[in-house]
């Protein structure tokens, strides 16, 4: 390589450090988390919301002394729409609410915007087997996460978090299910017309005053003695059917998955 193209690259490197850096920066983050909340909040707010399992739902939230919510990490910016006009209404849930998010630097302004809506988080990866000698708080997380279901709060977890693959349910949210004999709810938002970036997960970015749609899927208990492959199968297939229904019901033709990640 020549010193020009040397030169260049290490350029080119420092200054996406020093991006990184500003955008990870305390002041940053906080910026980005109030305007995450105020994005969330409007779209909660202003779209014509379709819904449907909301009556199994709440039975589950009712009757379950735990519970976890599962939704895949591309619609991390629609989590609090059935939240704020649906779920914390619901009775029978005196523990906190939580979401696991990642440690990484990007996921602090994803957790200061849930706090604002009162949701509290757990910070750490449920499991990487490509980095399992890099501490990624799966430990601690997975042992906050227990201690919260069997004291009788709501665990939010993105199954294919926090880097895919894409939409393929992972065994974390199986393993704590496990641990703390909570069940599972899965939980799917859409949102039409709406763009997806061209990234891992195909993130979401939702628009105010359009049309939508919130599904709650079929429960999946999770037994301590059951196959857990089979109940990542189970988890799958349920979160799956509950996306395509959301979809469907706000105006898709076709599914997501199978068409292009940038769209209307």
């Amino acid at each position: 390589m020549s010193l020009p193209a040397v030169v260049a690259q290490g350029a080119k490197r420092s200054i996406s450090d020093a991006m990184k850096s500003l955008f990870r920066s305390k002041p940053v983050t906080i910026l980005l988390g109030f305007l995450i909340w105020s994005w969330m909040a409007m779209i909660g707010r202003t779209v014509r919301w379709t819904v449907e399992g909301a009556t199994e739902a709440r039975a589950s939230w009712v009757s379950s002394p735990g519970i976890i919510i599962a939704i895949w990490h591309s619609r991390i910016m629609l989590i609090p729409s059935g939240w704020t006009r649906l779920i914390r209404f619901w009775p029978g849930r005196t523990a906190d609410v939580s979401m696991l998010i990642s440690m990484s630097g990007d996921g602090e302004p994803v957790a200061r915007a849930m706090r604002h809506f009162g949701v509290g988080t757990i910070r750490g990866s449920a499991g990487n087997k490509k980095k399992v000698r890099k501490d990624k708080g799966g430990a601690r997380a997975i042992i906050d996460a227990v201690k919260l279901l069997k004291s009788g709060g709501a665990l939010c977890i993105t199954p294919d978090g926090p880097r895919g693959p894409r939409e393929q349910a992972g065994l974390g949210a199986i393993l704590i299910a496990q641990r703390a004999g909570a069940p599972i709810l899965p939980y799917a938002v859409t949102t039409r017309p709406a763009k997806r970036l061209n990234s891992w997960d195909g993130f979401f970015i939702p628009f105010p005053f359009t049309k939508g749609a919130i599904v709650f899927g079929e429960l999946l208990q999770a037994p301590r003695d059951a196959d857990p492959e089979m109940l990542r199968a189970e988890l799958q297939r349920r979160l799956d059917t509950a996306t395509r229904r959301s979809e469907s019901l706000a105006g898709y033709e076709t599914s997501h998955t199978e068409v292009e990640p940038t769209r209307e």
